[in-house]
């Protein structure tokens, strides 16, 4: 016997229908590629994105079709969206900071018809458009007296394009399992893969978001989205702020410290999302201005690991909570976020510190386990490292085109190349990746663990750990160094600040400082290259044998 409730299906348009309808006059403010500070709302963003629809299907867009847009945080990208999935085509959100081969690569694989562009990054499709075969026209995210000189394609001004329609448009209705967004994670070896994310796992997803163990949005939130639209599907919050009500304040392409903190300051924003190198260079601002953050409440910080020291001075000098949370582009992309239960919610002082710095619990809808090499499953004694295996609604069961289908088994579960520990109440943490992890006379040594105890030095503005190959040991930690600018420092000051805050074989052989430590197109620290580098290196253990 099925139940007797309404086939409401969970398409991505009905979200901004309920933020229009409920919510309509809340604000979305926008840094603008153009330079001004341009104010809408969600009742704005949902007519707009109705034209956008009407307007694409004018010009023969339908019901599968993929539409690229290469652009930041604005209430254009936003309103695109909406209208690109409310007739059942889907947005690929192109990273711009990949290497101008890769997104050739990644747009002809995804056979997108159409692009939007914001117009810092025309001059970067100029000089590739050529080789982007599928792509039909190309609207640029402005208006008309914006509007570049331009070989591309059938090139319009956005606001050119959307105004030869009236807006008169309904959106279509299809099955909630339709194909909503798309993006290219890097993350796994060969060429970028792709994940299809569906209108019902978006919703979900979102939903998931909001939950109070979670962000805990709601429509009492100022909310700045820092982590780009095309990182991870935005982390949900395109979605998840206006499912709940929340205002939105959009960073466009002005993503320095100081920009960063006037936005925060000036719309009294409560909570905000981003990669911890945005975090460091706001940080570093505050502690030159002296300025205070009054208005934030929490900051969810992933993508890669973030600093002990970064959640202290977040927590203890400004009064922000510190969220820590750990996703992948596969899982659309919230796997697990630290909020702490109760039998946790009494810790102070370094013992509280210790359980922040994990990556936290599952949500409902995220199923999660640690397994050897073996696939049997391993103990949650918050020790024991394991092969993270992860499945639920917004996981996902394959890469599009069924490339690296591998990484999926028979029973669901995504291995998601992460090495870590649970501990009993469903902590996870991570250790490192499953190709980063240093292995050391049959023993696994954390490289992040290693790397966070580095960063607390004080005059550390970046740390990677790496194996060096050893003849006896296999492999050693290698430390390698990026100073804070004007600071000088040892072998011997950071070895002597680590001694005793790990296990004594952890320990790093030597110490690299360096100017720079390569980073990959969503901000995370290169290791490929960094053991490319080493691949010689000597350490000095053995140069005296």
């Amino acid at each position: 016997m099925l139940g007797l409730m309404q086939g409401w299906p969970l398409l991505c348009q009905r979200v901004v229908d309920h933020a229009a309808t409920f919510h309509g006059g809340r604000k979305v403010i926008t840094r603008s590629v153009e330079g001004p500070i341009v104010e809408t709302t969600y009742a704005e963003i949902r007519t707009r994105a109705l034209k956008v629809a009407q307007r694409l299907e004018k010009d023969g867009i339908k019901l599968g079709d993929r539409v690229a847009t290469l652009a930041w945080n604005t209430w254009r990208h936003l309103e695109s969206w909406y209208g690109i999935m409310g007739i059942g085509a889907i947005y690929h959100t192109v990273n711009p900071r990949l290497f101008p081969e890769q997104i050739v690569w990644i747009v002809n694989h995804a056979e997108d018809r159409m692009m939007f562009v914001d117009l810092t990054f025309v001059p970067l499709v100029e000089k590739i458009a050529d080789k982007l075969t599928s792509i039909e026209r190309y609207v640029i995210l402005t208006d008309g007296a914006h509007m570049p000189q331009t070989s591309l394609r059938n090139a319009i001004a956005y606001e050119d394009w959307i105004a030869e329609v009236d807006g008169d448009f309904a959106w279509k209705e299809f099955d909630e399992n339709t194909a909503a967004g798309m993006c290219y994670t890097s993350g796994t070896t060969g060429h970028p893969k792709g994940v299809l994310y569906s209108h019902r796992s978006n919703v979900l997803h979102s939903m998931i978001a909001a939950m109070p163990d979670a962000m805990a949005a709601s429509s009492r939130d100022v909310i700045l989205p820092v982590v780009p639209m095309f990182h991870a599907n935005c982390w949900g919050l395109a979605l998840t702020a206006p499912m709940v009500g929340a205002s939105l304040v959009m960073p466009g392409p002005k993503m320095d410290g100081a920009s960063i903190y006037e936005l925060l300051e000036t719309y009294k924003v409560t909570f905000t999302a981003a990669v911890p190198t945005i975090w460091l260079m706001l940080l570093q601002d505050l502690e030159k201005t002296g300025q205070k953050l009054p208005h934030l409440d929490r900051v969810v910080i992933g993508g890669s690991a973030c600093p002990r020291a970064m959640t202290k001075t977040f927590q203890d000098v400004y009064g922000v909570r510190v969220i820590h949370a750990w996703g992948m582009t596969e899982m659309s992309p919230l796997g697990s976020l630290c909020t702490l239960k109760p039998e946790y919610a009494q810790l102070t002082g370094d013992a509280r510190l210790d359980i922040e710095m994990k990556q936290g619990h599952a949500p409902f809808g995220v199923e999660m386990k640690i397994t050897d090499d073996n696939d049997k499953d391993l103990p949650w004694d918050g020790k024991t490292f394991g092969r993270l295996k992860v499945r639920g609604p917004a996981v996902a069961k394959s890469y599009y085109k069924g490339e690296g289908n591998e990484a999926f088994d028979e029973e669901g579960w995504f291995d998601t190349g992460d090495v870590a520990t649970m501990d009993e109440y469903g902590y996870m943490q991570i250790t490192d990746r499953s190709k980063d992890v240093i292995k050391s006379g049959g023993e696994w040594i954390s490289s992040i663990d290693l790397e966070n105890l580095a960063v607390g030095h004080p005059k550390v503005a970046e740390a990677a750990v790496i194996g060096v190959t050893h003849p006896k040991w296999d492999e050693r930690p290698l430390l390698v160094i990026v100073l804070k600018k004007g600071e000088t420092a040892t072998k011997e000051d950071i070895l002597g600040f680590m001694k005793g805050k790990c296990a004594k074989w952890w320990m790093p052989d030597d110490v690299a400082f360096v100017d720079e430590i390569p980073h990959t197109a969503t901000g995370k620290i290169l290791k490929t290259r960094l053991r490319t580098q080493f691949k010689d290196y000597v350490l000095p253990m053995q140069a005296a044998e």
